[in-house]
């Protein structure tokens, strides 16, 4: 079963930590730093699902969820915010740009995997401990 997890973060230390949190809990991530990257590595992995940092260089991240949704192999992947946006209309903005979900930044590193897995397919819920 595929679980990889593509994490589309610029920020070093907070793709590190995010890195760590998932695959101790069974998932492969791949990382890309920047939106345009993110586009092409999603096309050439097809994740299970992709972790989307809205503050991005150059393509910010709801530039990034709308390529993504045209796209034909990635208009059912998970895509789920990861963001320190937190302004009033900012998760309806994400969620309108394509994402299925929002977590805020700081993440709690305790319960950030579940809350993940909140807005991934059931078939992975409960398998990743």
């Amino acid at each position: 079963m595929n679980k990889t997890i593509l994490l589309i973060e610029d920020n070093e230390q907070n793709c590190y930590l995010l890195t760590f949190l998932l695959e101790r809990h069974g998932y492969t991530v791949v990382a890309a730093f920047d939106g345009a990257s993110g586009i092409e590595v999603a096309k050439a992995i097809l994740p299970f699902a992709i972790l989307l940092d809205m503050q991005l260089p150059h393509i910010d991240g709801y530039e990034v969820a709308r390529a993504l949704r045209h796209s034909p192999s990635q208009q059912r992947t998970p895509i789920i915010a990861v963001t320190s946006y937190a302004m009033s209309g900012d998760r309806e903005k994400a969620l309108a740009a394509g994402c299925n979900g929002y977590i805020e930044k700081p993440i709690n590193p305790s319960t950030f995997v579940s809350e993940m897995e909140i807005f991934l397919p059931s078939i992975e819920q409960g398998g990743t401990q």
